[in-house]
């Protein structure tokens, strides 16, 4: 098996096919099924095509051999838009299939979501009462959207993820998605996290009821436990830096809650997309994209 974006594809359309997408309804099949949208998204976000309309005249060149159904720009938008639970189930699915998914290592983290960037654009913006203004410690500056909260394992496949307003806590959203996908993190693992996550009682909730090890840099104002850890955070750092430098999350375009939510799913189906294949084909470095990008 070889690394290039045509293997990655046809590798992933029969995993799908078999595992993720259910079987097709009684009646006539739609030109796109399921299984080829979800590998149409993958192709764009791997691509780096921001704009579906660019896309969409460059796939029948670049993909035309594999997709004999290449749909109009609006009617590939609906249907992203739909398919965000879907590109859930296909995230989750990739990542029981890579080896450190056994690991007893789990990295959190949140990153900004902008969402507009004009004061016009946030009064008539769909997403209004989901979205809100947010600060980001990182590069020192504001932001109206959303701020994508994730679980990942050690090489950077991600395990779970959501949205959530910018001003809530970031304590609060990340212990409510433990919680919900409590399943996903097994006893005894050792969950690494940001001065962010600082609390005594996340920390309570991260011992006692999922069972793990909450590891984090110290803060200033406590006695010394672990250090500072600046080398084991790069770790994922550098998974949100390829989301939103080579995969474009930044620019995903979304316009509604749904579509917000399918759009930044895209780009992580793509980045588990392509880890999985990189272990199916032993690459030295797991998370790389240089080989499915042109």
């Amino acid at each position: 098996m070889t690394r290039d974006l045509d293997t990655l594809l046809t590798a992933l359309y029969a995993f799908l096919d078999d595992h993720v997408v259910p079987a097709r309804r009684i009646g006539t099949p739609p030109p796109l099924s399921d299984t080829e949208l979800l590998c149409l998204a993958i192709a764009q976000a791997l691509l780096g095509y921001d704009s579906t309309r660019r896309f969409l005249r460059a796939a029948p060149e670049r993909l035309g051999h594999l997709f004999p159904y290449l749909p109009r720009q609006s009617g590939f938008n609906k249907r992203l838009n739909t398919a965000g639970p879907l590109i859930s189930r296909a995230i989750q699915a990739l990542s029981r299939q890579v080896p450190t998914w056994e690991d007893e290592l789990r990295l959190i983290d949140s990153t900004p979501l902008p969402c507009a960037a004009s004061r016009e654009t946030v009064k008539r913006s769909a997403l209004a009462g989901q979205a809100g203004y947010g600060y980001c410690r990182s590069h020192s500056r504001f932001f109206w959207g959303l701020r994508l909260y994730l679980v990942t394992t050690a090489e950077g496949m991600p395990v779970t993820w959501c949205l959530a307003h910018p001003k809530i806590g970031e304590r609060d959203v990340m212990a409510a998605l433990l919680q919900r996908d409590h399943d996903l993190v097994c006893t005894g693992q050792v969950i690494l996290a940001d001065k962010g996550f600082a609390g005594r009682r996340f920390e309570e909730f991260v011992t006692d009821e999922l069972g793990c090890h909450l590891v984090r840099p110290d803060r200033k104002d406590e006695s010394p436990r672990h250090g500072r850890l600046a080398r084991f955070r790069q770790w994922i750092e550098a998974v949100i830096d390829t989301l939103k430098g080579q995969l474009g999350l930044e620019s995903h375009g979304g316009r509604t809650p749904a579509g917000v939510y399918a759009r930044t799913g895209q780009r992580l189906l793509a980045l588990a997309a392509a880890i999985r294949h990189n272990w199916e084909t032993d690459a030295p470095v797991k998370r790389s994209l240089i080989a499915y990008d042109h």
